[in-house]
């Protein structure tokens, strides 16, 4: 499961828009909301994207998706 809060706090330190980051990993903003919210689960080819975008290291990367529990 996806750690929701740790993602959130990634994304805001990058400075970019969900919707641009949406669009880089290549699926819509509603799908990149549905997988934030647990309600289905990143692919690990939209892993990997997001780690490059978001400039996560490998142990930030396991945290924030590979998590065992989300909030």
């Amino acid at each position: 499961m996806t750690n929701t809060k740790m993602l959130e706090a990634a994304i805001a330190l990058s400075g970019l828009p969900k919707n641009v980051i949406a669009e880089k990993i290549g699926i819509s903003r509603s799908a990149f909301f549905k997988k934030m919210r647990n309600e289905s689960e990143f692919k690990a080819t939209e892993i990997v994207k997001l780690q490059e975008i978001l400039a996560l290291t490998t142990e930030e990367r396991n945290r924030i998706f590979f998590a065992k529990c989300s909030d």
